[in-house]
């Protein structure tokens, strides 16, 4: 049993590791970033659900992302700052209408008290867009 369980965890950590596909210069590429306390991960894509969620690439045009974001609030957010802290998450939409093929942008977020904020670079640091929480809780 326990050769199963140490393949079975091997290749679940080789899962996550893996490499992220190429850039496909038909699309756009929508890069994630948050600090390394936090997790970015892609839910959707034009309300698609996604499979690989460390990234967006999508073809020129307007589109809709959807992320989830999750950060630990310390002391569960309340009074008591001794409290231990609480993991939250958040839905964050961001929509922009004009990506373009062969171009990156960025797609960052951060933790504001017990919700989120983020925006949408392109690749020379402009905002783009800023993102909307859809909701947050510790879902």
């Amino acid at each position: 049993m326990r050769p199963f369980a140490l393949t079975a965890s091997l290749l679940l950590l080789g899962a996550c590791a893996s490499a992220v596909p190429p850039h496909d210069p038909g699309q756009a590429w929508v890069e994630l970033y948050t600090t390394a306390s936090d997790l970015l991960m892609a839910e959707k894509l034009d309300g698609e659900r996604l499979n690989d969620g460390r990234y967006f690439q999508v073809p020129p045009g307007a589109h809709e992302l959807v992320t989830r974001f999750q950060f630990e609030v310390p002391g569960g957010g309340g009074m008591n700052m001794m409290a231990e802290p609480v993991q939250r998450t958040c839905e964050i939409r961001v929509r922009y209408a004009d990506f373009a093929a062969g171009q990156r942008y960025r797609l960052e977020a951060r933790p504001l008290v017990t919700s989120a904020q983020a925006w949408l670079y392109d690749g020379q640091r402009n905002v783009l867009a800023r993102g909307k929480v859809l909701r947050c809780g510790t879902f």
